[in-house]
């Protein structure tokens, strides 16, 4: 090495010169830079439009009466929402009883058990042809067989077997990948110790995936919050409020969004589209908490 500092210096400024790390600054940067900013701004800005226009609507005409009555087409006094709110809590808890824990078996297997191969391959291929599929066609094929073959009628079991199928290969695929990312060094490690293979996904993998695991209870649960074409034809829209606990899983209910669907499509009159608004209102509020309560579920998840 040279030991005189202008020798040194002038080699240096050689190697940053020649380096293959050395910034350059292009035109093509500075539009693509430009690009993303304007996409990400517009992406915001109409985002925050319609939640803003929904509540500007919406929170005048909201109170305790037209959450907490009931509803009834007849009496003008009687618009409130209490058996929609009812019908989507049912309907959303009972869909992720069922399809959360099929789901997520069914994604350890395939990643944990099952021997890669065409028939993995076909099963990944399915489901995420099933993820595309209209919704419309899963509220056919809902009516078809859960309500006039199995004879479930229009109710809310029958709109939770359907949504079941909805969300399903959204839960499958996004927590097979929560999986595959964890690093088998992991699993390697715990099995050299001597930890079976069960205790090793229930122990670290599961645990280590259960972020995404979570997120893609999040997105199945945002799939049915929102869903209205598969329900209209499994679960109904009847405004009735239930009659039981249990009972009324064999019952005709509305949700939130059909109840915003089919006000908004029969509106005649201001005060059926203010009554739209106020749902929508709702609705944004019920998908607001229940992302909180997964959100703190996940972190109290990751401390322990």
């Amino acid at each position: 090495m040279p030991s005189n500092p202008s020798a040194a210096k002038y080699l240096d400024g050689q190697l940053q010169e020649h380096s293959l790390y050395r910034k350059k600054k292009r035109a093509s940067d500075g539009v693509l830079k430009a690009c993303i900013f304007v996409a990400t701004g517009l992406t915001i800005a109409v985002l925050l439009g319609i939640i803003l226009y929904i509540l500007v609507r919406g929170i005048p005409h909201l109170s305790w009466s037209f959450i907490a009555n009931p509803y009834s087409e007849t009496n003008p006094d009687r618009k409130g929402i209490l058996p929609m709110i009812i019908n989507t809590l049912y309907i959303v808890g009972i869909t992720l009883l069922i399809s959360a824990p099929i789901g997520i078996c069914s994604a350890i297997y395939l990643t944990q058990y099952a021997k890669q191969g065409r028939l993995v391959r076909a099963i990944r291929f399915t489901t995420e042809v099933l993820s595309g599929i209209p919704s419309i066609l899963f509220g056919l094929f809902g009516y078809t067989v859960f309500c006039t073959l199995f004879r479930l009628q229009t109710s809310i079991l029958a709109g939770c077997l359907t949504m079941t199928l909805c969300v399903l290969p959204t839960i499958i695929r996004t927590t097979e990948e929560s999986l595959l990312s964890v690093p088998s060094s992991y699993k390697e490690g715990a099995m050299a110790l001597g930890a079976g293979k069960f205790r090793v996904i229930m122990g670290i993998v599961l645990p280590c995936a259960m972020p995404g695991v979570l997120t893609a209870v999040i997105l199945a649960m945002g799939r049915i919050v929102g869903e209205s074409a598969a329900l209209l034809f499994t679960s109904g829209v009847s405004y009735n409020m239930p009659s039981g606990p249990f009972s009324h899983i064999m019952e005709s209910g509305r949700t939130l969004t059909l109840h915003l669907y089919q006000t908004a499509r029969e509106a005649s009159s201001e005060d059926a589209m203010n009554i739209a608004f106020a749902t929508a209102t709702v609705l944004l509020i019920v998908i607001f908490i229940l992302n909180r309560l997964a959100s703190l579920l996940s972190k109290v998840l990751k401390k322990g």
